[in-house]
């Protein structure tokens, strides 16, 4: 069997660029001139929102957004599926459903057989069809590393989004995956032990904790992906003006990502996340292997909600600012 995941140098969102260059890279890329007419959202939400229509009964936008990545797990059509439930993740994050979508593949196809990308491209198309998302054709390239993802386009409400700057003091937060999954990804890259529930993790869509924080009438979110639970938190409060205090023992761990921390298995960027937000966090007395387990990289991780949705854990609150401090952990 061919292990996709040794054809690439890193694994699912791991493999972003660091988040502290990643700013320095975007910064002063916004359009000169202020937001073009109708740009609702653009640089440093989840995806950008444009509002179409004013005119009718029902206000709508039009979200667009893409992600891709390189292997996170061996089986293409695993690996497929969860690129796809990640990408179409961003719509969900916006308080938004899902259209239309179009493939992003890179394929070393001197190196590995099309047979593989055709059974990714397939695991990509089930994704979209469990989100009643339509997969309209694609854009490929020959790649010295298997890459896949999608670029999404969905619809929303332009008056009910869920944004990143709109998180608000004495305000809970609400997690709706457990994390570790970066943990027990790095693990199954190095060692070929798979983790079913960490799969199962990553293929369920947001779209139920979507609705569900829509119902409740949330108006901040986002997706828990590549930096992290605490990289993910200091972006919100600080597009938010706020201070999130998050409770350590209250954030659902999977039960094999603790155990294979303690054996060494960290993806490097969790460790980039966590310095990343460090000069922001107070840690209290939380432990540094703590840290970084709440820094952890994760692929297709759940939504991160300002406010208390039904059936999901509450894993802590915003509080006005507390200087320069956007996030502090209690123990």
């Amino acid at each position: 069997m061919r292990r996709l995941t040794q054809y690439a140098h890193g694994g699912g969102c791991a493999c972003k660029i660091p988040p502290g260059e990643l700013a320095e890279v975007v910064a002063g890329l916004r359009d000169a001139g202020g937001a073009p007419d109708g740009l609702v959202v653009g640089v440093g939400d989840d995806a950008a929102v444009v509002r179409v229509d004013t005119s009718g009964p029902q206000p709508l936008a039009v979200i667009a957004t893409a992600d891709f990545f390189t292997p996170v797990v061996d089986d293409p059509y695993t690996f497929g599926r969860i690129a796809a439930t990640n990408a179409l993740s961003d719509v969900y994050a916006m308080g938004g459903r899902p259209l239309v979508a179009v493939n992003l593949l890179g394929w070393p196809r001197d190196v590995l057989p099309l047979e593989l990308a055709r059974e990714v491209l397939r695991g990509g198309l089930d994704a979209a069809r469990a989100a009643g998302c339509h997969v309209g054709g694609g854009h490929s390239i020959d790649d010295p590393e298997p890459k896949y993802g999608m670029a999404v386009t969905g619809v929303g409400d332009p008056d009910r989004l869920l944004r990143k700057d709109a998180a608000e003091p004495g305000t809970p937060i609400t997690l709706t995956k457990p994390i570790g999954l970066g943990v027990l990804n790095n693990r199954h890259k190095r060692t070929g032990e798979r983790f079913a529930e960490a799969e199962e993790l990553m293929t369920t869509l947001n779209a139920e904790a979507s609705a569900a924080a829509l119902a409740a009438g949330a108006r901040c979110a986002t997706d828990v992906t590549g930096f992290g639970l605490l990289g993910h938190l200091h972006e919100v409060a600080s597009a938010s003006g706020v201070t999130a205090v998050l409770d350590a023992a209250a954030v659902p761990v999977l039960q094999a990502a603790r155990a294979s921390l303690a054996e060494g298995f960290v993806p490097g960027g969790s460790r980039r996340n966590l310095d990343w937000v460090r000069p922001h966090l107070d840690a209290g007395s939380v432990g540094e292997d703590e840290l970084v387990l709440l820094a952890d990289a994760q692929t297709s991780g759940g939504l991160l909600v300002a406010g208390e949705l039904p059936g999901y854990p509450v894993v802590g609150e915003f509080v006005a600012r507390e200087g320069s401090t956007t996030v502090r952990v209690r123990g």
